[in-house]
């Protein structure tokens, strides 16, 4: 429920907030889900600590926003829409290596993201955030222009299959998921505009010379690494994260190796991106 107390308190001026008064292991209104809905449209992603929640709950959580989005990866089993997220001292890899929006590659990419952490590192292990909103707004109004009617092929093989050593048949549809979306998408709730672009997922802009879509992607991934855009969340056990996929990216720092950072994310599907102009 949410209680009397609950306030929300800003992070950065850009992007992120802190709520306060939340238990959401709860049985929470449609009221409650309302607030919780409409502070997330205002601030992206939003923080909670002291939130112990298992697989179910966190499932019944993300189910009051929407409908599971089944990673092309697979899900624990008998929890539709949770995936593990686990690094310890035998990893090879770790997801969330560089900025991206969760499996941009799906016809119908998640709308958000929830994830709860059970274990976590001595020291780092933070996860930063970026807003694509403000990244888009700040760029100049020549640039928006250009930008405003391309679109982009995202693929998930050079990533699951160069990175992860997965096949096709490992996949939730035996097959390596791509499709083509706009650059610049128009948020269905918001009416917003924000960058549709990333580095793990995004492979080409459609129509444009390879040099010349890559010096274009290049640009707006430095564009997207300033800070000016961005917020830092430092994980306490039992904190949760909910952030807007379709207006924000994340990086998640594997700077505490051997050590173990595991918890659960649910994700939540979405609609086809819709392009701006």
């Amino acid at each position: 429920m949410i209680s009397n107390s609950f306030r929300l308190e800003p992070v950065t001026p850009a992007i992120g907030a802190y709520v306060h008064g939340v238990d959401l292991a709860s049985d929470l209104s449609d009221e409650d889900i309302g607030r919780l809905r409409q502070a997330w449209m205002e601030h992206v992603v939003l923080f909670f600590r002291d939130q112990p929640l298992d697989c179910g709950r966190l499932q019944a959580l993300a189910r009051r926003f929407g409908a599971p989005h089944i990673h092309p990866q697979g899900d624990i089993e008998g929890y539709p829409g949770i995936l593990r997220i686990h690094v310890d001292g035998d990893s090879k890899t770790q997801p969330g290596r560089t900025w991206h929006s969760d499996v941009s590659c799906d016809e119908l990419p998640p709308m958000g993201s929830i994830l709860h952490l059970h274990q976590i590192p001595d020291t780092g292990g933070d996860t930063l955030f970026a807003n694509m909103y403000a990244a888009y707004e700040a760029l100049s109004e020549p640039m928006q222009t250009f930008l405003d009617g391309l679109e982009a092929l995202h693929a998930s093989r050079p990533n699951v299959e160069g990175y992860y050593r997965m096949n096709a048949e490992q996949l939730r549809d035996k097959s390596f998921p791509e499709a083509v979306h706009p650059v610049v998408c128009r948020h269905p709730e918001t009416g917003r505009k924000a960058l549709f672009v990333n580095e793990i997922f995004t492979q080409h802009i459609v129509g444009l010379e390879p040099a010349e879509g890559r010096s274009v992607l290049d640009f707006l991934y430095r564009h997207i690494a300033s800070p000016k855009f961005h917020c830092r969340f430092s994980w306490q056990v039992n904190s949760v994260a909910m952030w807007d996929n379709r207006c924000c990216q994340h990086i998640a720092m594997w700077d505490y190796y051997p050590q173990t950072r595991s918890g659960h994310r649910a994700t939540i599907i979405g609609e086809r991106p819709v392009a701006a102009a």
